[in-house]
């Protein structure tokens, strides 16, 4: 195995980063984002107004949903250090697309909690096998190109299930449900699109002794400290839907909230390979910061702006954010770690910071009241401050 520690030669033409692993898992992540993202932007509308839930379910929703998640990625990133990853990846893909068949299924917003957990179960499930074989091999130094490119393939699916569920929503007269079971059909091809990932350790037998040698505890103490300062961030880090369901009550249709999540989504899938590219270069944390900054500018303007049109200037802002945070922050951690660790490193992380999505969830859930303005000048208002704060992290080098 290529030592992570070192920069690799490569041939520009075939970079050392860009495995096999790497090609296909991004177009696993397109396919099954471009079903996600088809549904995602129509579900808070969908269960508020054809099935009479009220806004505090919304966010409860998506907060038990990211909570299941949280379990399952812990519980999966330890797996993922003794066995073959593939099968869970296979599997997390698996629960995801039966999620949205059930929500195809839906006449009340309970099946949508039982479907929004099975689909969030199989992104905890899915998450940190994955993320470890995207890294399998590839350079401390080019790692960031990897996730900003997974993340760019990701959200480029993002781009196309808005645009083909907006062209989908008009031609069928503005009914929501038959956009559900269009989303059923690439969620079953990134499932099957999983038989072509390599795993080194298919057929082999890894040691139960191997994890038990290499608990939690002994992470390295940098990464501690980064999950604690992310931890904090992911406190006021409530879910997208609450922003679109806000994005909706300032006056925009079923297809405005639509075309403006797919703007949003085109700006995280065009900054992720730039960002993750820019983060092997300079500290990942001044990156992170950065995409702080942007989710101030998204959730204070969220909440000052007065005018529908706005949503279509702020989003696209948001959308920096994203991609400055998500793979650079994959990356980041990724490199504060040694590779036996990485799954259960990952699988913390992600697990951790869904966990406080949960809280975030709930508690601007029940904050949001009239407008939802409350809770999102709150978490504003603390990422602005948060991103004074990861320079100095990164002068703790811990980059």
């Amino acid at each position: 195995m290529t030592d992570p520690a070192t920069e690799a030669p490569s041939n520009p033409k075939h970079p050392a980063w860009l495995t096999r692993n790497v090609k296909v898992l991004c177009g696993v992540s397109f396919l099954q984002d471009a079903a996600s993202e088809l549904l995602y932007p129509i579900l808070p509308i969908f269960l508020t107004v054809v099935l009479g839930a009220p806004p505090a379910v919304v966010g409860a929703i998506e907060g038990a949903a990211e909570g299941a998640a949280s379990l399952t990625k812990v519980a999966a990133g330890r797996l993922a250090d003794r066995f073959a990853r593939r099968p869970l990846i296979g599997a997390g893909y698996g629960l995801a697309a039966v999620g949205k068949l059930l929500i195809a299924l839906a006449t009340a917003w309970p099946l949508v909690l039982v479907a929004r957990v099975t689909d969030r179960l199989g992104k905890g499930m899915r998450g940190a096998p994955r993320d470890a074989l995207l890294v399998e091999g590839v350079p401390h130094g080019q790692r960031g190109k990897v996730f900003g490119l997974h993340r760019a393939a990701d959200t480029a699916g993002a781009v196309v299930g808005p645009l083909l569920g907006l062209v989908l929503y008009e031609a069928l007269d503005h009914r929501l449900r038959p956009l559900f079971w269009v989303a059923v059909i690439p969620a079953i091809a990134s499932v099957a699109l999983v038989a072509a990932v390599r795993d080194p350790r298919a057929g082999q037998k890894t040691g139960r002794a191997a994890a038990t040698r290499t608990p939690w505890r002994s992470l390295p103490r940098p990464y501690w400290r980064v999950l604690a300062v992310l931890l904090v961030f992911n406190l006021v880090n409530f879910p997208d839907a609450l922003l679109l369901l806000r994005a909706h009550d300032l006056g925009l249709s079923t297809a405005g909230v639509v075309g403006a999540y797919a703007v949003y989504n085109l700006v995280y899938a065009a900054l992720s390979y730039p960002a993750g590219a820019l983060s092997d270069r300079l500290p990942r944390p001044l990156v992170f910061a950065a995409g702080l900054f942007f989710f101030a500018v998204g959730y204070l303007g969220l909440g000052l702006i007065h005018s529908p049109w706005a949503v279509f200037v702020v989003l696209p802002l948001y959308g920096g954010f994203a991609a400055c945070t998500d793979g650079v922050g994959k990356a980041w951690i990724s490199t504060l770690v040694p590779d036996h660790q990485q799954g259960s490193a990952q699988g913390l992380y992600q697990g951790a910071t869904g966990a406080a999505v949960l809280l975030a969830g709930v508690w601007a859930g029940l904050a949001w009241g009239a407008d939802g303005r409350l809770p999102l000048l709150v978490s504003g208002a603390v990422a602005l401050a948060l991103a004074g704060v990861l320079p100095a992290v990164a002068r703790a080098r811990t980059a």
